[in-house]
Protein backbone atom coordinates (compact mmCIF):
# COMPACT_ATOMS: atom_id res chain seq x y z
CA UNK A 1 0.00 0.00 0.00
CA UNK A 2 2.80 2.36 0.86
CA UNK A 3 4.16 1.75 -2.25
CA UNK A 4 1.10 2.51 -4.44
CA UNK A 5 0.86 6.16 -2.28
CA UNK A 6 4.19 7.12 -2.97
CA UNK A 7 3.60 6.34 -6.56
CA UNK A 8 0.74 9.37 -6.78
CA UNK A 9 2.52 13.20 -5.69
CA UNK A 10 -1.43 14.28 -4.79
CA UNK A 11 -1.50 11.99 -1.77
CA UNK A 12 -0.93 14.96 0.87
CA UNK A 13 -4.15 16.28 -1.01
CA UNK A 14 -6.34 13.56 0.13
CA UNK A 15 -8.74 16.34 2.10
CA UNK A 16 -9.65 17.40 -1.57
CA UNK A 17 -9.99 14.07 -2.60
CA UNK A 18 -12.62 13.24 0.28
CA UNK A 19 -13.99 16.66 -0.80
CA UNK A 20 -14.80 16.29 -4.14
CA UNK A 21 -16.37 12.99 -4.08
CA UNK A 22 -18.69 13.69 -0.96
CA UNK A 23 -19.89 16.39 -3.29
CA UNK A 24 -20.33 13.99 -6.17
CA UNK A 25 -23.25 12.26 -4.31
CA UNK A 26 -26.99 13.30 -5.34
CA UNK A 27 -27.80 12.63 -1.75
CA UNK A 28 -28.01 16.53 -0.08
CA UNK A 29 -31.81 17.39 1.12
CA UNK A 30 -34.01 19.19 -1.45
CA UNK A 31 -34.15 22.55 0.27
CA UNK A 32 -30.11 22.65 0.26
CA UNK A 33 -29.34 23.34 -4.04
CA UNK A 34 -25.54 22.63 -3.29
CA UNK A 35 -25.63 19.99 -6.57
CA UNK A 36 -26.59 23.33 -8.32
CA UNK A 37 -23.64 25.12 -7.41
CA UNK A 38 -21.33 21.90 -7.69
CA UNK A 39 -22.57 21.30 -11.26
CA UNK A 40 -21.95 25.09 -12.14
CA UNK A 41 -18.20 24.43 -11.46
CA UNK A 42 -18.05 21.24 -12.90
CA UNK A 43 -19.63 22.47 -16.03
CA UNK A 44 -16.95 25.66 -15.65
CA UNK A 45 -14.29 23.58 -15.61
CA UNK A 46 -14.48 20.62 -17.74
CA UNK A 47 -12.47 22.50 -20.53
CA UNK A 48 -9.45 22.54 -18.36
CA UNK A 49 -9.81 19.15 -17.09
CA UNK A 50 -7.21 17.43 -19.21
CA UNK A 51 -5.02 20.08 -19.48
CA UNK A 52 -4.30 20.14 -15.44
CA UNK A 53 -2.79 17.17 -15.65
CA UNK A 54 -0.60 17.61 -18.14
CA UNK A 55 0.86 20.51 -16.77
CA UNK A 56 4.32 19.12 -15.22
CA UNK A 57 5.28 17.67 -18.92
CA UNK A 58 5.72 21.26 -20.34
CA UNK A 59 4.60 24.33 -18.99
CA UNK A 60 2.10 24.15 -21.28
CA UNK A 61 -1.55 21.70 -22.12
CA UNK A 62 -4.27 21.00 -24.07
CA UNK A 63 -7.64 21.15 -22.83
CA UNK A 64 -9.26 25.05 -24.49
CA UNK A 65 -12.55 24.33 -26.77
CA UNK A 66 -10.39 25.45 -30.06
CA UNK A 67 -7.62 22.27 -29.05
CA UNK A 68 -4.72 25.13 -28.63
CA UNK A 69 -2.25 25.05 -26.29
CA UNK A 70 -3.47 26.38 -22.64
CA UNK A 71 -0.21 27.91 -20.56
CA UNK A 72 -0.57 27.31 -16.67
CA UNK A 73 -0.92 31.00 -15.91
CA UNK A 74 -4.43 30.35 -18.43
CA UNK A 75 -5.04 26.98 -16.55
CA UNK A 76 -4.86 28.89 -12.96
CA UNK A 77 -7.13 31.65 -14.20
CA UNK A 78 -10.07 29.67 -15.32
CA UNK A 79 -9.59 27.89 -12.14
CA UNK A 80 -10.27 30.89 -10.02
CA UNK A 81 -13.09 32.43 -12.28
CA UNK A 82 -14.97 29.13 -11.45
CA UNK A 83 -13.96 29.03 -7.75
CA UNK A 84 -15.17 32.95 -7.81
CA UNK A 85 -18.68 31.87 -9.15
CA UNK A 86 -18.46 28.89 -6.75
CA UNK A 87 -18.34 30.77 -3.68
CA UNK A 88 -21.08 33.41 -4.88
CA UNK A 89 -23.38 30.37 -5.53
CA UNK A 90 -22.55 28.96 -2.43
CA UNK A 91 -23.65 32.08 -0.57
CA UNK A 92 -27.23 32.05 -2.42
CA UNK A 93 -27.73 28.88 -0.50
CA UNK A 94 -26.53 29.55 2.70
CA UNK A 95 -30.16 30.11 4.49
CA UNK A 96 -31.03 26.68 2.34
CA UNK A 97 -28.07 24.84 3.22
CA UNK A 98 -27.74 26.26 7.18
CA UNK A 99 -26.47 22.76 9.03
CA UNK A 100 -26.08 20.46 5.56
CA UNK A 101 -22.57 19.00 5.53
CA UNK A 102 -21.63 18.67 2.17
CA UNK A 103 -22.61 22.47 2.08
CA UNK A 104 -20.33 23.85 5.04
CA UNK A 105 -17.18 21.23 3.22
CA UNK A 106 -17.90 23.24 0.24
CA UNK A 107 -17.74 26.48 1.59
CA UNK A 108 -14.42 25.39 3.28
CA UNK A 109 -13.34 23.79 -0.03
CA UNK A 110 -13.20 26.47 -1.62
CA UNK A 111 -11.36 28.54 0.84
CA UNK A 112 -8.47 26.10 0.65
CA UNK A 113 -8.36 26.08 -3.33
CA UNK A 114 -8.32 30.09 -3.31
CA UNK A 115 -5.79 29.94 -1.26
CA UNK A 116 -3.73 27.20 -3.32
CA UNK A 117 -4.29 28.77 -6.52
CA UNK A 118 -3.81 32.05 -5.36
CA UNK A 119 -6.45 33.48 -6.62
CA UNK A 120 -7.93 37.22 -5.62
CA UNK A 121 -11.03 37.50 -3.84
CA UNK A 122 -12.51 40.04 -6.52
CA UNK A 123 -12.42 39.19 -9.99
CA UNK A 124 -14.33 37.98 -12.57
CA UNK A 125 -16.44 35.06 -12.32
CA UNK A 126 -16.74 31.81 -15.13
CA UNK A 127 -19.40 32.64 -17.84
CA UNK A 128 -22.56 29.83 -17.94
CA UNK A 129 -21.30 26.49 -19.74
CA UNK A 130 -24.19 27.03 -23.13
CA UNK A 131 -25.53 24.28 -23.76
CA UNK A 132 -24.17 22.40 -27.02
CA UNK A 133 -26.11 24.27 -30.05
CA UNK A 134 -25.34 23.67 -33.73
CA UNK A 135 -26.36 19.63 -33.80
CA UNK A 136 -29.19 19.92 -36.16
CA UNK A 137 -29.47 20.38 -39.82
CA UNK A 138 -32.22 22.05 -41.82
CA UNK A 139 -33.61 18.82 -42.20
CA UNK A 140 -34.06 18.03 -38.73
CA UNK A 141 -31.15 14.96 -39.15
CA UNK A 142 -28.52 15.00 -36.52
CA UNK A 143 -25.93 16.45 -38.78
CA UNK A 144 -23.29 14.07 -40.84
CA UNK A 145 -20.31 14.53 -38.97
CA UNK A 146 -22.04 14.63 -35.65
CA UNK A 147 -23.55 11.10 -37.13
CA UNK A 148 -20.23 9.82 -38.44
CA UNK A 149 -19.11 10.29 -34.81
CA UNK A 150 -21.32 8.19 -33.64
CA UNK A 151 -19.01 5.22 -34.85
CA UNK A 152 -15.90 6.55 -32.11
CA UNK A 153 -16.89 4.95 -28.90
CA UNK A 154 -16.41 8.61 -26.74
CA UNK A 155 -19.45 10.19 -28.67
CA UNK A 156 -22.00 7.78 -28.17
CA UNK A 157 -23.46 6.93 -24.67
CA UNK A 158 -25.58 3.70 -23.71
CA UNK A 159 -27.84 3.06 -20.19
CA UNK A 160 -29.97 0.59 -19.26
CA UNK A 161 -32.13 0.19 -16.86
CA UNK A 162 -33.95 -3.26 -15.80
CA UNK A 163 -34.83 -6.23 -13.34
CA UNK A 164 -35.13 -5.01 -9.26
CA UNK A 165 -33.93 -2.40 -10.85
CA UNK A 166 -30.20 -2.57 -12.17
CA UNK A 167 -28.59 0.40 -13.59
CA UNK A 168 -25.97 0.69 -16.36
CA UNK A 169 -25.60 4.36 -16.75
CA UNK A 170 -24.06 6.67 -19.02
CA UNK A 171 -20.75 6.51 -17.97
CA UNK A 172 -20.44 2.32 -17.39
CA UNK A 173 -21.27 2.40 -14.08
CA UNK A 174 -23.14 -0.20 -12.53
CA UNK A 175 -25.90 0.24 -9.31
CA UNK A 176 -28.57 -1.78 -8.20
CA UNK A 177 -31.00 0.87 -6.37
CA UNK A 178 -33.34 0.35 -4.07
CA UNK A 179 -35.55 3.23 -5.85
CA UNK A 180 -39.57 2.86 -5.02
CA UNK A 181 -42.26 5.65 -6.97
CA UNK A 182 -41.30 7.84 -9.78
CA UNK A 183 -37.43 8.88 -10.64
CA UNK A 184 -35.92 10.99 -13.47
CA UNK A 185 -33.66 8.67 -15.75
CA UNK A 186 -32.91 11.46 -18.48
CA UNK A 187 -33.81 15.35 -17.83
CA UNK A 188 -32.01 17.24 -20.60
CA UNK A 189 -32.88 20.05 -23.08
CA UNK A 190 -34.35 17.67 -25.96
CA UNK A 191 -35.23 14.28 -23.05
CA UNK A 192 -37.67 13.67 -20.05
CA UNK A 193 -37.53 10.42 -19.33
CA UNK A 194 -38.89 8.73 -15.74
CA UNK A 195 -39.31 5.32 -14.61
CA UNK A 196 -41.79 4.32 -12.17
CA UNK A 197 -40.71 1.15 -9.60
CA UNK A 198 -42.93 -1.24 -7.57
CA UNK A 199 -43.00 -3.85 -5.41
CA UNK A 200 -42.70 -7.01 -7.58
CA UNK A 201 -45.89 -9.81 -7.34
CA UNK A 202 -44.13 -12.68 -5.38
CA UNK A 203 -40.87 -11.25 -3.90
CA UNK A 204 -41.38 -9.44 -0.14
CA UNK A 205 -38.41 -7.05 -0.98
CA UNK A 206 -38.10 -7.01 -5.06
CA UNK A 207 -39.16 -3.96 -6.86
CA UNK A 208 -39.35 -3.57 -10.70
CA UNK A 209 -40.17 -0.80 -13.62
CA UNK A 210 -44.07 -0.97 -13.72
CA UNK A 211 -44.19 2.05 -15.98
CA UNK A 212 -42.22 4.09 -18.39
CA UNK A 213 -42.76 7.78 -19.49
CA UNK A 214 -40.64 9.18 -22.15
CA UNK A 215 -41.09 12.96 -23.45
CA UNK A 216 -39.93 14.44 -26.62
CA UNK A 217 -39.78 18.29 -25.84
CA UNK A 218 -40.71 20.59 -28.52
CA UNK A 219 -37.55 21.59 -30.40
CA UNK A 220 -37.60 24.12 -33.04
CA UNK A 221 -39.12 23.42 -36.35
CA UNK A 222 -38.24 19.46 -35.93
CA UNK A 223 -41.01 18.39 -33.43
CA UNK A 224 -43.90 19.16 -31.21
CA UNK A 225 -44.00 17.98 -27.93
CA UNK A 226 -44.94 14.17 -27.96
CA UNK A 227 -45.39 11.72 -25.18
CA UNK A 228 -44.67 8.10 -25.07
CA UNK A 229 -46.10 5.89 -22.25
CA UNK A 230 -45.31 2.07 -21.06
CA UNK A 231 -46.91 0.43 -18.38
CA UNK A 232 -46.37 -3.41 -17.40
CA UNK A 233 -48.91 -5.70 -19.54
CA UNK A 234 -49.19 -2.70 -21.98
CA UNK A 235 -46.12 -1.73 -24.22
CA UNK A 236 -48.02 0.08 -26.93
CA UNK A 237 -46.39 0.43 -30.32
CA UNK A 238 -47.60 3.85 -30.74
CA UNK A 239 -47.71 7.58 -28.66
CA UNK A 240 -49.65 8.41 -26.15
CA UNK A 241 -51.76 10.46 -28.74
CA UNK A 242 -52.35 6.97 -30.82
CA UNK A 243 -49.66 8.22 -34.14
CA UNK A 244 -46.06 6.26 -34.92
CA UNK A 245 -44.73 8.65 -36.16
CA UNK A 246 -44.35 12.65 -35.46
CA UNK A 247 -42.11 15.93 -37.19
CA UNK A 248 -42.64 15.06 -40.77
CA UNK A 249 -40.09 17.23 -42.68
CA UNK A 250 -38.44 16.86 -46.61
CA UNK A 251 -39.87 13.18 -46.76
CA UNK A 252 -38.84 11.97 -43.19
CA UNK A 253 -39.88 11.91 -39.45
CA UNK A 254 -38.03 13.44 -36.66
CA UNK A 255 -39.95 10.63 -34.28
CA UNK A 256 -40.87 6.96 -35.39
CA UNK A 257 -42.12 3.64 -33.23
CA UNK A 258 -41.78 0.61 -34.46
CA UNK A 259 -42.14 -2.76 -33.04
CA UNK A 260 -41.00 -6.49 -32.91
CA UNK A 261 -43.97 -7.56 -30.55
CA UNK A 262 -46.66 -5.40 -30.00
CA UNK A 263 -47.63 -4.80 -26.69
CA UNK A 264 -44.40 -6.22 -25.45
CA UNK A 265 -41.81 -3.94 -27.17
CA UNK A 266 -41.34 -0.62 -28.46
CA UNK A 267 -38.27 0.94 -30.21
CA UNK A 268 -38.41 5.04 -30.71
CA UNK A 269 -35.86 6.46 -32.91
CA UNK A 270 -35.28 10.21 -32.46
CA UNK A 271 -33.28 10.89 -35.48
CA UNK A 272 -33.11 14.99 -35.39
CA UNK A 273 -31.69 13.56 -31.58
CA UNK A 274 -29.81 10.71 -33.35
CA UNK A 275 -31.15 8.83 -30.27
CA UNK A 276 -32.81 5.23 -30.13
CA UNK A 277 -34.69 4.11 -26.72
CA UNK A 278 -36.02 1.13 -26.86
CA UNK A 279 -38.53 -0.35 -24.14
CA UNK A 280 -39.78 -4.00 -23.28
CA UNK A 281 -41.77 -5.88 -21.19
CA UNK A 282 -40.12 -9.13 -19.68
CA UNK A 283 -41.66 -11.18 -17.37
CA UNK A 284 -43.67 -9.22 -14.47
CA UNK A 285 -41.21 -5.89 -15.00
CA UNK A 286 -40.70 -3.29 -17.87
CA UNK A 287 -36.84 -2.50 -19.33
CA UNK A 288 -35.57 0.85 -21.31
CA UNK A 289 -32.52 0.94 -23.35
CA UNK A 290 -31.09 4.02 -24.52
CA UNK A 291 -28.29 5.39 -26.89
CA UNK A 292 -27.65 9.08 -27.54
CA UNK A 293 -24.55 11.23 -28.98
CA UNK A 294 -22.80 12.38 -25.99
CA UNK A 295 -23.89 15.98 -26.76
CA UNK A 296 -26.90 15.31 -26.50
CA UNK A 297 -26.65 13.81 -22.84
CA UNK A 298 -24.94 16.51 -21.63
CA UNK A 299 -27.19 19.22 -22.82
CA UNK A 300 -28.37 20.19 -19.12
CA UNK A 301 -28.56 22.73 -16.41
CA UNK A 302 -27.40 22.59 -12.65
CA UNK A 303 -31.47 22.59 -11.99
CA UNK A 304 -31.45 19.36 -13.56
CA UNK A 305 -29.14 17.48 -11.32
CA UNK A 306 -31.18 13.92 -10.81
CA UNK A 307 -31.37 12.27 -13.46
CA UNK A 308 -30.39 8.40 -13.36
CA UNK A 309 -29.01 7.80 -15.96
CA UNK A 310 -26.29 9.88 -15.76
CA UNK A 311 -25.17 10.21 -11.61
CA UNK A 312 -26.76 6.51 -10.44
CA UNK A 313 -28.77 6.53 -7.64
CA UNK A 314 -28.35 8.25 -4.34
CA UNK A 315 -26.38 6.77 -2.17
CA UNK A 316 -28.26 5.68 0.18
CA UNK A 317 -30.74 3.91 -2.36
CA UNK A 318 -27.90 1.68 -3.47
CA UNK A 319 -28.10 -2.10 -2.86
CA UNK A 320 -24.81 -4.78 -2.75
CA UNK A 321 -25.58 -6.72 -6.47
CA UNK A 322 -22.95 -9.20 -5.02
CA UNK A 323 -25.18 -9.21 -1.03
CA UNK A 324 -28.94 -9.03 -1.85
CA UNK A 325 -30.32 -7.45 1.17
CA UNK A 326 -32.27 -10.34 3.29
CA UNK A 327 -30.54 -13.12 2.52
CA UNK A 328 -28.07 -14.15 5.06
CA UNK A 329 -26.43 -17.07 3.26
CA UNK A 330 -24.62 -17.03 0.25
CA UNK A 331 -26.91 -16.97 -2.79
CA UNK A 332 -27.90 -21.03 -3.42
CA UNK A 333 -25.91 -23.04 -6.47
CA UNK A 334 -29.02 -22.97 -8.24
CA UNK A 335 -29.14 -19.96 -8.65
CA UNK A 336 -25.81 -19.27 -10.09
CA UNK A 337 -25.50 -22.44 -12.25
CA UNK A 338 -29.16 -21.03 -13.59
CA UNK A 339 -27.62 -17.76 -14.73
CA UNK A 340 -24.44 -18.97 -15.44
CA UNK A 341 -26.05 -21.02 -18.42
CA UNK A 342 -28.02 -17.96 -19.82
CA UNK A 343 -24.57 -15.70 -19.39
CA UNK A 344 -21.73 -17.51 -19.32
CA UNK A 345 -19.72 -13.83 -18.97
CA UNK A 346 -19.31 -13.72 -15.60
CA UNK A 347 -20.33 -9.71 -15.63
CA UNK A 348 -22.45 -7.18 -14.55
CA UNK A 349 -25.89 -8.78 -16.86
CA UNK A 350 -24.63 -12.15 -14.67
CA UNK A 351 -24.29 -10.63 -11.63
CA UNK A 352 -27.91 -8.61 -11.59
CA UNK A 353 -29.12 -12.11 -12.56
CA UNK A 354 -27.79 -14.20 -9.77
CA UNK A 355 -29.52 -11.34 -7.39
CA UNK A 356 -33.03 -11.04 -8.86
CA UNK A 357 -33.02 -14.70 -8.68
CA UNK A 358 -32.02 -14.85 -4.88
CA UNK A 359 -34.00 -11.82 -3.98
CA UNK A 360 -37.38 -13.24 -5.67
CA UNK A 361 -37.02 -16.88 -5.46
CA UNK A 362 -38.20 -17.04 -9.06
CA UNK A 363 -35.76 -18.59 -12.16
CA UNK A 364 -37.88 -17.03 -14.51
CA UNK A 365 -36.77 -13.70 -13.42
CA UNK A 366 -33.65 -14.00 -15.13
CA UNK A 367 -35.01 -13.23 -18.30
CA UNK A 368 -34.56 -9.49 -17.60
CA UNK A 369 -30.77 -9.84 -17.76
CA UNK A 370 -30.92 -11.92 -21.04
CA UNK A 371 -32.80 -9.40 -22.41
CA UNK A 372 -30.63 -6.18 -20.93
CA UNK A 373 -27.77 -7.38 -22.15
CA UNK A 374 -29.62 -8.23 -25.51
CA UNK A 375 -30.41 -4.74 -25.85
CA UNK A 376 -27.10 -3.53 -25.09
CA UNK A 377 -25.36 -5.79 -27.56
CA UNK A 378 -27.70 -4.04 -30.43
CA UNK A 379 -27.15 -0.65 -28.99
CA UNK A 380 -23.06 -0.62 -27.84
CA UNK A 381 -20.86 0.41 -30.53
CA UNK A 382 -17.58 -0.95 -28.98
CA UNK A 383 -18.04 -4.46 -28.22
CA UNK A 384 -14.97 -4.16 -25.81
CA UNK A 385 -17.14 -2.49 -23.63
CA UNK A 386 -20.32 -4.89 -23.88
CA UNK A 387 -19.58 -6.98 -20.50
CA UNK A 388 -18.42 -4.73 -17.77
CA UNK A 389 -17.20 -6.74 -14.97
CA UNK A 390 -18.40 -5.76 -11.60
CA UNK A 391 -15.32 -4.59 -10.06
CA UNK A 392 -15.28 -2.42 -12.62
CA UNK A 393 -18.92 -1.00 -11.78
CA UNK A 394 -19.91 1.10 -9.24
CA UNK A 395 -19.71 -1.07 -6.64
CA UNK A 396 -17.54 0.68 -3.43
CA UNK A 397 -14.78 3.46 -3.13
CA UNK A 398 -14.05 6.15 -6.05
CA UNK A 399 -16.32 4.04 -8.68
CA UNK A 400 -19.46 6.09 -7.38
CA UNK A 401 -17.77 8.97 -8.21
CA UNK A 402 -19.43 10.08 -11.68
CA UNK A 403 -16.52 10.16 -14.19
CA UNK A 404 -17.19 14.04 -15.43
CA UNK A 405 -16.33 15.07 -11.54
CA UNK A 406 -13.37 12.16 -11.24
CA UNK A 407 -11.58 13.85 -13.70
CA UNK A 408 -12.17 17.38 -12.64
CA UNK A 409 -10.69 16.02 -9.00
CA UNK A 410 -7.49 14.30 -10.74
CA UNK A 411 -7.04 17.94 -13.16
CA UNK A 412 -7.38 19.97 -9.49
CA UNK A 413 -5.04 17.48 -7.75
CA UNK A 414 -2.46 17.63 -10.65
CA UNK A 415 -2.09 21.31 -10.48
CA UNK A 416 -1.75 21.23 -7.14
CA UNK A 417 0.84 19.02 -7.32
CA UNK A 418 2.95 20.95 -9.80
CA UNK A 419 2.84 23.72 -7.68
Amino acid sequence: MDAWISAFPWKRFFHLTLLLVQLSFPSVAASCRILRCNSEFVAATLDLGSSAGALGDGGTAGGSAGGAPLSREAVNAGYCRALRSYGMCTKKMARACRGDLAYHSAVQGIEDLLIQHRCPRAGPTAQPRPLPQGTLSGDCLYLKDQMAKLDQVAEVLHCGVFGDPHIRTFYNEFQTCSVPGAWPLVDNQYLYVQATSSPMRGGAFATALTKVTIIFKNWRQCVDQQLYQAELDNVPPAFADGSVSSGERHGHHSLLVRTQSPGLHAEIRATHIGTVLVVRQVGHSLSLSLRAPRSIVQAFGPEQDLQLCVWGCPPSQRLDTLRPPHVAAPPPLPAHAHCGSLLPARDIYYRACVFDVVTTGDLNVSAASVAALQDARALIADAKTLHLLPVASAQTGLALVNPAVLLLLLSLLGAASTS
